[in-house]
């Protein structure tokens, strides 16, 4: 008998208060790792004056978080499953706690930037713990979906607040006060998980295939930082070379866990029915999130003009929409709707949302907000449902796995939607900038507008204007690009999804039978 089948006969066990009540308290890490993307947005003037980095130093404060937690999250997957998820996660817990406590109160940058990768440590056990204890508490698929509902609602509705709790608390406090938010609801975790939340493991994990780690990191390290700098750098050999060398790494990644005794990721896993296109589809829909929210935010700023304050504020509108997409999707699963056909309708919304970004012109605030409201309903329902797929067609013992890989998947879409529209928007805006422009505001928006700044009258006034019609450009070229894009993952997940139903279908007759 296959793990499938063993699965589908073992009855459910509906979850009761408190499962329901562990889920509140696993949405509390989920929440601040989210927000901790976005949560120095406004506090980089601040940390600048205070600590005086170089360049380098405050690109590595902002990125060296990220890369850290996409390069570790399929090893603290498997981590997770050999040696519990709960207790990864109150580990993990603890190492924020920390790290948070020490970025606060730090006095240098190199001090910051390695409490910052302390952070993405943290952050990596948080993310695939969370998400596998849900696999774990959950066993109903009904009760389940709706957890995973919430759960995507929280973790995208989390980087929205993090811009915003960052430009509220540096209005009042000091910017390490970004940083110590993180304390009591990690306190709240370190308390309450151990009573609440169940421990859950691999009962037969085998060897820990060390070589695997640093394969691991080398495969997705380098092709995340390549494709998160190209958007602003352009597509320079130090850039595009660390993809390839990813690549390689990736080929020699794949074969060693294919041959592995006990691999971290083990080739079993992607067999399972549904779960590699749940992934991929994923990773599609987080290509979408990222790809628009590099333009809209600039938008906001350098063609509207509004503060950082304010445009984090009116950024955060789309952002109510969103936390009833998800919970109407399961509703509608529950009734009897097929997943395909929801799947493909959250693309073809998300589509609709790019398309509406071609109709803004320099100054369309609400064309723009709806098109990002729009986008990120669209997409939020198709994570939900992916992410509930890929759980259900993962073995419980392999949770934890599957969580990590699904949210590497996810980083890897982020940083290729960032790169690939926002390569297609900055060369659309070189060619608009006008001839004879110094090279400078040729490069960003915000340089141009500096540039603009130190030329007089109207010389200055125009330059503005032809910079930020040309940015509105780039825009709507991003937006047909992103909308093509996304058409095509609507037909794909129309076709793959509708099959993968057909054999659930033929799958359960033998049960019904019986």
């Amino acid at each position: 008998m296959t793990q499938s089948t063993q699965r589908s006969s073992s009855p459910a066990v509906r979850a009761g208060r408190r499962e329901w009540t562990a889920l509140v308290v696993l949405m509390l890490p989920l929440l601040l790792v989210s927000m901790d993307v976005s949560v120095l947005y406004f506090a980089a003037p601040a940390i600048s004056a205070d600590l005086h980095p170089t360049g380098v130093q405050q690109l590595w404060i902002f990125d060296v978080y990220g890369f850290v937690l996409a390069g570790l999250l399929m090893t603290m997957g498997a981590l997770g499953d050999r040696f519990g998820r709960r207790r990864l996660l109150l580990a993990g817990a603890a190492a924020f706690s920390a790290a948070s406590l020490v970025a606060a109160y730090a006095d240098s940058a190199p001090t910051l930037i390695a409490a910052r990768a302390v952070l993405g440590i943290g952050g990596a056990t948080l993310m695939p713990s969370t998400m596998a204890l849900l696999r774990t508490m959950f066993t109903d698929p009904g009760q389940r979906a709706k957890a995973i509902g919430l759960w995507s609602g929280v973790m995208t509705g989390g980087i929205a607040l993090g811009s915003v709790l960052s430009g509220v608390l540096i209005h009042f406090f000091w910017w390490g006060s970004v940083f110590l938010v993180n304390l009591p609801a990690m306190a709240l975790l370190l308390v309450l998980g151990p009573a609440l939340l169940p421990e859950s493991r691999d009962p037969r994990p085998g060897r820990f295939d060390w070589p695997s780690v640093p394969l691991s990191l080398a495969a997705v390290l380098p092709v995340v930082y390549g494709l998160k700098e190209i958007p602003s750098e352009g597509w320079h050999a130090r850039y595009v070379v660390p993809v390839a060398v990813g690549l390689v790494f990736v080929a020699f990644f794949v074969r060693r866990q294919r041959t592995a005794a006990a691999p971290l990721i083990s080739p079993a896993l992607l067999r399972g029915r549904g779960f590699t296109p749940a992934v991929v589809l994923n990773l599609l829909a987080s290509f979408g999130v990222m790809g628009s929210a590099i333009f809209t935010t600039q938008y906001l700023q350098a063609v509207l003009g509004k503060s950082a304050l304010e445009a984090a504020l009116w950024a955060l509108l789309p952002s109510v929409p969103i936390g009833a997409a998800a919970p109407l999707a399961t509703t509608l699963v529950r009734r009897g709707v097929h997943r395909a056909y929801l799947v493909t309708a959250g693309f073809a919304v998300a589509a609709a949302g790019y398309g509406l970004l071609t109709l803004a012109g320099t100054d369309a605030l609400w064309t723009v907000l709806t098109a990002a409201a729009v986008l990120a309903c669209g997409l939020v329902v198709v994570v939900s449902q992916m992410t509930d797929l890929a759980l259900g067609a993962a073995p419980v013992e392999r949770a934890g796995a599957a969580s990590s890989l699904l949210e590497t998947g996810a980083e890897l879409g982020g940083a290729l939607g960032m790169a690939i529209l926002g390569a297609v928007g900055a060369a659309v805006y070189r060619r608009g900038v006008p001839a004879g422009t110094p090279d400078e505001a040729k490069e960003t928006l915000g340089a141009a507008l500096a540039v603009a700044g130190r030329l007089p009258g109207r010389a200055g006034d125009a330059l503005a204007e032809a910079a930020r019609s040309a940015f509105t450009d780039g825009m709507h070229a991003a937006g047909i690009a992103g909308a093509v894009v996304l058409a095509g993952a609507a037909v794909a997940s129309a076709l793959t999804l509708r099959r993968i139903h057909v054999r659930e279908e033929e799958a359960s007759a033998p049960d019904l039978a019986a």
